[in-house]
């Protein structure tokens, strides 16, 4: 769990180099109070959180102060050699963390310019930012004091320049104070820590995130239903182009009728026109130019449609067979002019004798 311990700073003089050196009593021994949301209990509205002295002084505790890193305010993330350069002002030196009193003694340097002006001008309170682990197991100090939970393998992060506590309560061992703000959340005035406030930042933060990467999600999914449902209406056209193209008997024997009737339609009007491998639109094409000619090569198919039409027996049409048929000579037509006007003449001439019951009958 990651918690802040604030202290003020003392001692601050300049170096030779124009380095700010300071120190600090930090990680005290006892018990400091927590609001329940700050460790994880929201039924309880404060915690009284132990710091035996086994902890706050072990080896490993107090080497954690070494070499971490100085800044200004708290950053919103723990410092890692990732973002280092982005926070870090200065550092805690590596020698004289020592045990003073109830608390550690804690050296550091600040080597940037802008951090050493914001000091000077006032800002000299130190906050702790570190790691540790809360033992849920409840009991008494040795001065009879109740707490609810014990620290255990406190690990420094970070020291941090601030105002007042950014991010956590600002207590001195005993007085039982919390530093509250107001602040607006969802429209509404809100009395919170400064823990509360930066623990709200960083949730805004990480929900406008998720809210940013739902609508990008949303955009994606809306453009891929679109895409599907242009599939799905694909597929259902070739579905239905797959079914009506189906070859049933009822088919194959109405292609074999079709095409059956159109060849005897074609010698009908063409006697010599070839059929044989050739398609519907090359019969009716072949047809019609042996029937118009030179007249019918420029046609379009459309044409060449209307035409093959004009050109098909229709039943006992006088005038379209007359049409279809391959033309006679002028001669030919007069020749059986005459002979049928010789024919009418002999019967007239032989009508007189025919016998008179006959006449009468």
């Amino acid at each position: 769990m990651e918690l802040y311990d604030t202290l003020t700073l003392d001692g601050a003089r300049r170096d030779s180099t124009g380095n700010m050196v300071a120190s600090v009593l930090a990680a005290r021994v006892g018990i400091q109070d927590y609001a329940g949301y700050e460790v994880g209990k929201p039924d309880m509205s404060r915690v009284r959180v132990y710091r035996p002295a086994e902890e706050v002084f072990s080896r490993d505790s107090m080497r954690s102060f070494a070499a971490a890193p100085v800044t200004i305010d708290h950053p919103r993330e723990a410092v890692t050699p990732w973002n280092w350069k982005d926070h870090a002002v200065g550092e805690v030196a590596s020698d004289d963390i020592v045990k003073d009193g109830e608390a550690i003694r804690v050296p550091f340097l600040l080597r940037d310019a802008e951090a050493i002006s914001t000091v000077l001008a006032g800002k000299r309170e130190i906050s702790m930012g570190y790691d540790c682990t809360l033992d849920w197991t409840p009991g008494q100090t040795a001065d009879g004091e109740a707490y609810d939970a014990i620290q255990r393998g406190i690990r420094i992060n970070h020291l941090a320049i601030v105002d007042r506590a950014r991010g956590g309560p600002s207590l001195r061992i005993g007085d039982g104070e919390m530093t509250t703000k107001t602040i607006t959340f969802d429209g509404l005035p809100l009395l919170v820590t400064d823990a509360a406030e930066a623990v709200i930042g960083k949730l805004q933060a990480q929900i406008g995130t998720l809210t940013t990467a739902k609508d990008g999600v949303a955009a994606e999914l809306a453009t891929a239903k679109t895409t599907i449902e242009a599939k799905d209406g694909e597929i259902a056209a070739l579905k239905q182009q797959v079914a009506d193209a189906e070859v049933t008997p009822a088919k194959l024997q109405s292609l074999a009728d079709a095409r059956a009737k159109l060849i005897d339609t074609a010698k009908k009007i063409a006697p010599a026109v070839v059929t044989d491998g050739k398609t519907d639109a090359e019969i009716r094409k072949g047809v019609v130019l042996a029937r118009l000619g030179d007249a019918a090569k420029d046609m379009s198919d459309a044409a060449i449609e209307g035409a093959f039409a004009a050109l098909t027996p229709a039943g006992s049409d006088a005038l379209r067979d007359a049409i279809t048929q391959q033309p006679i000579s002028v001669g030919d037509a007069r020749a059986e002019y005459e002979a049928s006007r010789a024919k009418q003449k002999q019967a007239l001439s032989d009508a007189w004798k025919q016998p008179a019951a006959a006449n009468a009958a």
